[in-house]
């Protein structure tokens, strides 16, 4: 092992591109001067096709979860309901943040690993045709499941009045996503896992159908009033001081996406998931998820004879590998590899090698190169 060579395979924050990296250590430029205008004036057409949608995309300095509690502060007027999908930890944290603000909030609970089903979510709106916003989560990072946002907003707009509300903070740039044609109200992600840059920013775009409900909305907000935002981007500015170092790198970025094509982007993130799920379904060792429901951005393993935390343990200590462990009720029971932004198969072939190593040295017995060859076949058939 060497100093300075981290192998960082969680999913979020994520591995940085170099010239991302040289990007975000620009000298500092005065955040109302005409640079930072040119800066975002340049960001502002190139962000729109990574969340496929016409309308500006917000940017504001905060994490993700700042994203969530922006939309919720915007979006739900005091005294209305809300339904939150929670299919892992990430969407408790909705719950958790409606609570806070005293909203009325429906739960519909799915088991974890799980992706919920629409048809189960259009018969609870039938019975609840007072909900004004329904919230759920794209990619459940604790777990590892891609929910069919398509099918739910489809459903929900069929079925109510209601503003259809996305977490897509660990798979927006890692997934093809079209807000404006599946018919998400606001869709968040932040800068820190598919976006390839340190976490600090988060991003909001919001429909016109949302923008009617945020303008009438008097709940009092001051740094997350999203109309604030909207009307100092028009003119290329930002309503608070930006985090200018992460708009550098944000440019950058928003060019590697350009340079590879965003298809291509969409391509790779699902070739590295089916080859991470073939090497351990080689290995013979169970996932959490079913095939339908995997996310290309985060695959989670739930082994059944051995402790995930031994083998968490060695990759660190061995390579300075780091995988994630498992939220809430999974912990000691799961591991998580993250497969998004600056990463590619060639990557994955590295990351299953150690894998491979580590469950070795663990006891397990594995046949080395038994997962990595099932990934090699995988990257050689094009992915399927």
């Amino acid at each position: 092992m060497l100093p300075d060579q981290p192998f960082l395979r969680i999913p979020g924050p994520t591995p940085i591109p170099p010239s991302v990296q040289r990007a975000v250590n620009q000298p500092m430029i005065g955040h109302r001067d005409q640079e930072t205008k040119d800066l975002l004036h340049t960001i502002k057409p190139k962000l729109k096709p990574v969340f496929g949608t016409e309308q500006d995309v917000l940017i504001l300095a905060g994490s993700g979860t700042a994203g969530l509690e922006t939309a919720v502060v915007n979006a739900v007027h005091p005294g209305d309901e809300v339904l939150v999908i929670v299919t892992g930890a990430f969407g408790s944290r909705f719950v958790q943040i409606c609570q806070a603000y005293q909203i009325e909030t429906h739960r519909f609970d799915v088991e974890w690993g799980e992706a919920v089903k629409p048809e189960a979510i259009e018969a609870y709106l039938k019975q609840h045709p007072e909900i004004k916003a329904v919230f759920a989560t794209f990619c459940e990072t604790s777990t590892g499941v891609l929910n069919p946002v398509k099918e739910l907003a489809r459903v929900v707009h069929q079925q109510t009045d209601a503003l259809f509300i996305v977490d897509g903070v660990s798979c927006v740039g890692g997934v093809a996503v079209e807000m404006d044609d599946w018919d998400i109200d606001i869709l968040i992600t932040g800068s820190q896992k598919a976006m390839m840059l340190p976490a600090g920013l988060t991003f909001l775009a919001v429909s016109e159908r949302a923008w009617e409900v945020v303008e009438t909305n008097d709940r009092p907000s001051f740094y997350f009033d999203l109309t604030k935002y909207r009307k100092q981007l028009e003119s290329g500015a930002t309503p608070f001081t930006p985090a200018l170092s992460l708009l550098f790198g944000l440019k950058q970025v928003l060019e590697l996406f350009e340079e590879e094509g965003l298809e291509t982007v969409f391509a790779r993130h699902k070739l590295m998931k089916n080859m991470t799920r073939t090497a351990f379904q080689a290995l013979d060792i169970p996932l959490l998820t079913c095939d339908e429901a995997a996310s290309p951005t985060v695959t989670a393993i739930k082994p059944e004879d051995f402790d995930p935390e031994a083998l968490r343990r060695v990759l660190k200590r061995d390579f300075d590998m780091t995988i994630a462990g498992g939220q809430q009720h999974l912990k000691g029971r799961i591991f998580r590899i993250g497969h998004m932004g600056y990463c590619s198969p060639a990557d994955m072939l590295q990351t299953i090698s150690m894998i491979e190593y580590a469950l070795h040295k663990i006891g397990q017995p594995v046949e080395l190169g038994c997962g990595t060859r099932a990934a090699q076949k995988t990257m050689l058939s094009g992915g399927s």
